[in-house]
């Protein structure tokens, strides 16, 4: 089973990356490898294997940033192709079934060092308030309640031009799109869900010139809605408006609505209540008009994306690998190494009704980590 997996990293590796350096990838791999054994950074699983660290930070600098942002991109993309292929191939039902989705937000990592890339003065939802960290932009596909990233990118402030996130990710979706089209796959057709930071109707304009027509997008409570010819702002719509009792294909209390905005013109609102004090809308931003239900499908596939972060944050603890210069995409993609190879190990019939903990938990007590890195790596200084 391990080689069996760790095959496909190196098979991958030797395909797309023909010139590179093969003993740096294995230590990326088995950085990667040593987080189901609770080391989560080089400078923890030197100590434990009794070698220099340095041994470990000369490796990972021989990397390029541009080579550390194709190994994310592709190796993510081949991961998800294996789990879309299968579906895609199917009817619609199943195709619904499987909840195929691809969901846009993003997350702040809180990083207090200096020296530390696009570190930057951030707004945090976890914290409700400003805070120092990195800002990390990510789209994921869910299929078959999975998260599986695609394309994960850090927003800086520092430079000429200011951030502007509506840009990164047109950029990125417009890299998916060619990436996957190389696949034969066209991921247009895939509904997208967003937060409401991303609420703007020349980003809807140019979504739907991308190509995308479901979008579906979580309203902000200042915009203003006319509704049988009553005008005023969501926040009071959300209070106003009697929600229906759950029905078929809508476990919550909810309400489909037509309604006019200044800005985005006739739209479909769908409200919701989450629980019995907090209530939402959606925005139906698509370039046809859908049911209740499908909307609230397609939106309950959106908490995925907040799983994959907490899992990146409070598993892989992506904190603890404060890397500098060039580090910062060199951590990220040994962290989501560590994630893809979960999500394979998951896929067996050992590990297929257990949580990543639970791996990691059951991994560490069965097995010796110095004996697997010697048995599966052929890295120099793990011999001496």
């Amino acid at each position: 089973m391990w080689q069996q997996e760790f095959t496909w990293f190196f098979v991958l590796f030797h395909r797309e990356f023909r010139h590179g350096n093969r003993i740096a990838f294995e230590v990326l791999m088995a950085l990667a490898f040593a987080h189901f054994f609770g080391f989560y950074n080089p400078k923890q699983l030197a100590d434990f294997l009794d070698i220099p660290h340095q041994k470990f930070y000369a490796q990972l600098k021989d990397w390029s940033v541009y080579y550390l942002k194709e190994m994310l991109i592709r190796f993510m993309i081949k991961q998800a192709v294996e789990h879309l292929k299968p579906v895609l191939t199917k009817s619609a039902a199943t195709l619904s079934r499987a909840g195929v989705t691809l969901s846009v937000d993003n997350s702040v990592m809180d990083r207090f060092g200096k020296l530390l890339r696009c570190t930057w003065s951030w707004y945090s939802g976890r914290c409700h308030d400003v805070v120092r960290g990195q800002d990390l932009l990510g789209i994921v596909l869910t299929i078959n309640h999975i998260a599986l990233p695609l394309h994960l990118l850090f927003c800086s402030k520092q430079g000429r031009y200011n951030t502007n996130k509506a840009d990164l990710l047109i950029f990125m979706l417009s890299r998916l799109k060619a990436e996957f089209h190389r696949e034969g796959i066209d991921i247009t057709k895939i509904p997208l869900t967003m937060d409401s930071w991303f609420v703007s109707q020349p980003l809807r304009e140019r979504l739907l010139r991308l190509g995308f027509t479901k979008i579906i997008i979580a309203g902000k409570s200042n915009y203003t809605f006319t509704i049988d010819g009553k005008k005023q702002d969501a926040a009071h719509w959300k209070k106003d408006l009697v929600l229906h009792h759950p029905t078929w294909g809508i476990d919550v209390p909810a309400f489909r609505v037509q309604g006019h905005s200044p800005t985005f013109g006739s739209i479909v609102l769908f409200f919701f209540q989450k629980s019995t004090t907090r209530s939402y809308y959606l925005m139906n931003f698509s370039q046809v008009s859908m049911r209740g239900a499908e909307i609230w499908h397609i939106w309950k596939q959106h908490h995925l994306i907040e799983c994959f972060w907490k899992i990146l944050k409070s598993i892989f603890h992506i904190r603890s690998m404060q890397l500098q210069g060039h580090g910062l995409y060199t951590a990220l993609l040994i962290k989501v190494f560590a994630y893809l190879l979960a999500i394979r190990l998951q896929a067996h019939r050992l590990f297929s009704k257990l949580t990543i903990t639970q791996i990691m938990r059951n991994l560490s007590r069965d097995h010796d980590l110095g004996t697997l890195l010697t048995a599966h790596f052929h890295l120099p200084f793990l011999a001496t």
